[in-house]
């Protein structure tokens, strides 16, 4: 899923930590540092969702959500705030904003709710199930037992390796980036310039993938990694 996001913020740490993951997602992103200039680009109404900080120079986030609203733009925004409480999450909501995040927050999960905003409507609810067996191809991970296996050959993995796996395994089929393993894997919420997951993929790949006809775990160039067979 791809599309286009504006992100309205103005700590420029932030907007360029967003603007960076989104970008390894395949989303085309915009920047406004200001209220004013956000409501600029997003009146055009061009944008897929917009990622609106609430606290903004120039004109603040409500004001700048309340415009768009009066002027029939639809556009799904999601409102980031250091403001946590649930009044603030309902005055957010209550002003025409699709959806609320506290900072600080995780980026796999503000993904996780870009991704629901641009699906909703289309979808039917389905909600996720916890499969306790995940397969890709002939290769097995078993969650509850803790135990991998490619074919009849078992795999010992140590914690870290195996969180990496169970996550790579339950994005089957889908370019996994950098961000989304830093935060998912090893909770980290910055990037700290380390070759950490360079080196556990390596040792991951050598594992599943070392004499076996079919490799399963691919690097997409400038972009991340894939688990799957094809």
């Amino acid at each position: 899923m791809a599309g286009r996001i504006l992100v309205v913020e103005d700590d420029d740490q932030l907007a360029q930590y967003i603007g960076n993951g989104l970008g390894e997602a395949n989303y085309t992103v915009d920047r406004a540092s200001n209220g004013r200039d956000g409501l600029f680009l997003a009146s055009d109404g061009a944008f897929d969702v917009i990622i609106l900080d609430r606290m903004l120079p120039g004109m603040d986030g409500l004001a700048v959500l309340k415009a768009l609203r009066a002027a029939d733009v639809g556009t799904p925004v999601l409102m980031l705030s250091a403001l946590r409480q649930t009044d603030d999450r309902v005055e957010g909501l209550t002003h025409g904003a699709d959806d609320y995040l506290g900072k600080p927050f995780a980026f796999t999960e503000l993904l996780a709710r870009i991704q629901a905003l641009m699906r909703r409507g289309q979808t039917s609810n389905s909600a996720p199930q916890q499969t306790p067996v995940l397969h890709c191809a002939d290769l097995e991970l078993d969650r509850l037992a803790r135990q991998v296996k490619r074919g009849k050959r078992k795999i010992v993995m140590q914690p870290r390796e195996f969180r990496l796996l169970e996550y790579l395994m339950l994005h089957e089929g889908e370019v996994v980036t950098r961000t989304m393993l830093l935060e998912a894997v090893w909770d980290f919420h910055f990037d700290p310039g380390t070759n950490v997951i360079d080196v556990h993929i390596s040792r991951l790949r050598r594992k599943i993938d070392d004499g076996e006809a079919q490799p399963l775990l691919h690097t997409v160039r400038g972009a991340g990694y894939r688990l799957s067979a094809d």
